[in-house]
């Protein structure tokens, strides 16, 4: 019975394999963009009601402007790679929640932004939340969410359809797709989770240069974000994020290609 469970799922992820659309690199797809953006609709509108809203207009109005100055580059990077379908059903949106202790931000599929006030005294500046913002938009548009709900959907429901997931364990379906996001934390998942850090450094780094953002900001907001954890960040080996020093060197590498795109507004 174990081995016909082993080689099913074996069966089922080889199945399930797609292309990241910009860097190539395979990811496990189980979950069709269509379904995902339904579900991100319905849990984004749940977290915002849950949450309370900056009431604090220049805050917003920042966020706001980051975030579609970051989706006008997107669209072009696509339109220039006649990838536009890849980004079908998108309905941007960029919301601000008042919570000051939570240092994070986040992008479910769709374009389906929030940014947390606790992670702006780290960013300072717009250039430092582009850096933020285009990282976590290029989650969303290399799919990562989705490969981490297939993930979670093998490892955790026995690779069950979406749909029957939703339908027999709705609250454990709903978990996975928050972990998924960073709404929650995932354990299990690590290696997966770190490269895909890496992947979204690396075309956030594109995004914020096209969107006319300086890209070298990055390695100085970086710099802030270790310098604020006061040393209680946990090992790598441990996280689903680079060390900071892993990932500064990984960004100064890709930093000359990032430059490319860059032309200052």
């Amino acid at each position: 019975m174990l081995k016909k469970l082993v080689l099913a799922t074996g069966l089922l992820v080889a199945a399930g394999c797609t292309t990241v659309p910009i860097t190539g690199r395979q990811q496990l797809s189980l979950v069709s963009d269509a379904e995902m953006n339904t579900l991100a609709e319905q849990q984004y509108r749940e977290v915002l009601s849950k949450s309370q809203l900056s009431a604090d207009a220049n805050q917003t109005a920042m966020v706001r402007r980051v975030g579609q100055r970051i989706q006008q580059a997107v669209e072009t990077y696509f339109r220039q790679q006649n990838a536009s379908d890849q980004l079908a059903g998108y309905a941007w949106e960029f919301n601000v929640i008042q919570d000051d202790k939570q240092q994070n931000a986040w992008c479910m599929p769709g374009g389906k932004v929030a940014v947390y006030t606790g992670i702006l005294p780290i960013t300072q500046d717009e250039t430092g939340l582009a850096v933020v913002m285009g990282h976590e938009i290029a989650h969303a548009v290399a799919k990562h969410g989705n490969e981490r709900m297939s993930q979670g959907l093998v490892q955790q429901l026995g690779g069950q359809a979406l749909s029957a997931a939703l339908s027999s364990k709705p609250e454990a379906t709903q978990s996975i797709f928050l972990q998924a996001f960073g709404v929650g934390s995932s354990v299990g998942l690590l290696k997966y989770g770190r490269n895909q850090e890496t992947e979204a450094d690396h075309l956030g780094l594109i995004f914020m240069a096209m969107a006319g953002y300086n890209p070298d900001g990055a390695v100085a907001f970086w710099q802030r974000m270790e310098a604020g954890q006061n040393g209680a960040a946990p090992p790598e080996f441990l996280s689903t994020h680079p060390s900071s020093g892993t990932r500064i060197a990984n960004i100064q590498r890709e930093l000359p290609e990032a430059r490319k795109y860059y032309t200052p507004r």
